[in-house]
């Protein structure tokens, strides 16, 4: 008996250390992707929001995510401004590196070498110091209204995971909140409201004339063969008919593409068609950042390029804080990772509002936000022409008491900014609240704009 249960011990060690030798040799990709994450949200949230990383994993990885990451550990290098996660402290490695000025990317092999190189290239991302005694837009001092800040107080209508709410109204910061741990001056993540920034960047190229929204022919490696056919248009509409995977909690294309590529952009334009052209919605993270990179080679010298966000729109609209983060090629995650304050969403949304204009400057071409919140052909009314939504949890403008001209900029865990040019009025939301909470953040919305009435 004693040698049988000794064989057994044998083997029970053997096949324990030869499940870690497997994980750590042969991880799953879904361990990868798992750690790939944790690493790009604790690094930006450290090195940019500057939060505690423990805090970060636990609250903005862990908490939320796939029951997976709650075995994820990560270490911070803060000389070498850098993060990483393993998986039970030890399988699938990830790392995430900070760069000034273009955020954290996920960094692997030959991407690791490649951008130590290019640490300087980016503007300071410090942000400037806004005069808390000049009203906002111009400096940070909110003009509250009472019976708007009352609604955005009420926790059953700020919804649980809040962070911050910004309420505008008539040019004016009229409402703000902010949950503990979080102010005015902190960085927070819009996830898939970065797309509606993209479009105004594009706007932006299209006003320089360097864009056209009727270009075809838009990538070399689309040449000869049907994609040739997708115009500029199509990927701002989601109607490019590219074969792309946008599921979640899985290994997929849009997992793969944020967390285990290094040219996001260059990986997508490797997809084949699914549909014509035009023919047929499907929402894309990934033609998000197909449209980075076609912006970007509007310009001749890629500094100008990684420049022109905080030059041609973050500036001139006084976003200090705003942070656009580049992928480890240099190309702008145009789909999903922009870092703002509160105060400096409601500053871009109030831009949306004035139609591109900012102090009587105009920056976007006449009539581009009407483009943007133009119902795309194909979405049957649900998505804009523009990167924006025109519904959201299934209220659409128009119904209601929402007026027609109603557009939404939306992102994953529950980042909302509801705009109404009719009202001058733009509601910002953001936390974290992952939709099986069931909160509806058009309930506070509805009851801001009966109170405007």
């Amino acid at each position: 008996m004693k040698g049988l249960l000794k064989t057994l011990g044998g083997l029970a060690v053997a096949a324990v250390a030869g499940f870690v030798g497997w994980l750590a040799l042969f991880p799953p990709e879904l361990l990868k992707v798992g750690d790939g994450y944790a690493a790009k949200i604790v690094c930006s949230n450290v090195f940019l929001a500057r939060r505690d990383p423990q805090e970060v994993l636990a609250e903005d990885v862990q908490a939320p995510g796939h029951p997976l990451l709650k075995l994820v550990r990560v270490s911070v290098d803060r000389e070498g401004q850098s993060v990483t996660a393993r998986m039970l402290g030890f399988a699938a490695p990830a790392r995430a590196v900070y760069r000034p000025g273009r955020g954290c990317a996920n960094v692997s092999g030959g991407s690791a070498e490649a951008i130590a190189g290019t640490r300087g290239t980016g503007a300071a991302t410090a942000p400037l110091a806004v005069d808390p005694n000049v009203n906002w837009p111009d400096g940070g001092k909110s003009q509250i209204d009472p019976s708007i800040q009352m609604l955005i107080e009420d926790p059953a209508l700020a919804g649980p995971g809040l962070r911050a709410i910004a309420v505008v109204r008539d040019g004016r910061l009229v409402a703000e909140t902010y949950a503990p741990g979080f102010d005015r001056n902190t960085p927070l993540l819009g996830w898939s409201m970065t797309k509606s920034v993209t479009a105004a960047i594009i706007g932006l190229r299209i006003a320089d004339g360097r864009m056209d929204l009727a270009r075809t022919n838009l990538m070399a490696e689309w040449s000869g063969d049907a994609r040739a056919r997708i115009k500029l248009a199509d990927l701002l509409a989601m109607q490019s008919g590219l074969a792309f995977n946008e599921d979640y909690g899985d290994v997929t294309d849009v997992t793969r593409m944020l967390y285990l590529e290094s040219d996001m952009a260059g990986f997508v334009a490797s997809k084949s068609l699914a549909a014509p052209p035009g023919t047929k919605f499907a929402y894309s993270s990934g033609t998000s950042n197909l449209l980075s990179r076609l912006w970007m080679q509007t310009f001749d010298d890629p500094a100008e390029a990684l420049s022109y966000p905080r030059e041609a729109l973050f500036a001139p609209l006084g976003m200090t804080s705003a942070v656009m983060e580049t992928d480890a090629s240099g190309t702008f995650v145009g789909s999903s990772y922009m870092y703002a304050s509160a105060q400096d969403w409601a500053r871009f949304a109030e831009f949306l509002l004035q139609d591109g204009s900012w102090k009587g400057r105009r920056l976007l071409p006449e009539g581009y936000v009407s483009f943007m919140r133009t119902p795309s052909s194909a979405s049957g009314g649900d998505y804009g022409s523009g990167q924006v939504w025109l519904q959201e949890n299934g209220t659409r403008a128009g119904t209601a008491n929402f007026p027609p001209d109603t557009f939404w900029m939306l992102g994953h865990d529950g980042q909302a900014i509801m705009l109404v040019p009719s009202l001058r009025l733009a509601v910002v939301r953001l936390g974290l609240t992952p939709s099986r909470l069931g909160y509806d953040v058009q309930k506070l919305n509805a009851r801001i704009i009966d109170a405007l009435d």
